[in-house]
């Protein structure tokens, strides 16, 4: 049962990946690639947790996640600093 929901949860973070690149496709926005990079990442993560039960070796697990979730506040503080004016007709 514990690695069928390691499975479906690395489904979920590869769907989630899948659709923000998707929309990096589209608009060529990096926030949305660097959301799909680190969706990947947590589901790498997962994959790794079910094949190596690696139940008792939280550490690096921590750390991978830390970092898949460090790149996401990057992405978010990259999009709001990109410079754009308040009064800008363009960013309504």
């Amino acid at each position: 049962m514990h690695n069928m929901m390691i499975g479906a949860i690395a489904m979920g973070f590869l769907v989630a990946a899948a659709h923000f690149l998707q929309f990096w496709r589209t608009t060529r926005d990096r926030l949305f690639l660097l959301f799909s990079a680190s969706f990947l990442i947590l589901a790498v993560n997962r994959i790794a947790i079910g094949f190596h039960e690696a139940r008792s070796d939280g550490d690096i697990n921590y750390w991978i996640r830390f970092s898949a979730f460090a790149l996401i506040l990057l992405a978010i503080l990259d999009k709001n600093r990109s410079g754009r004016l308040p009064n800008d007709p363009a960013s309504v």
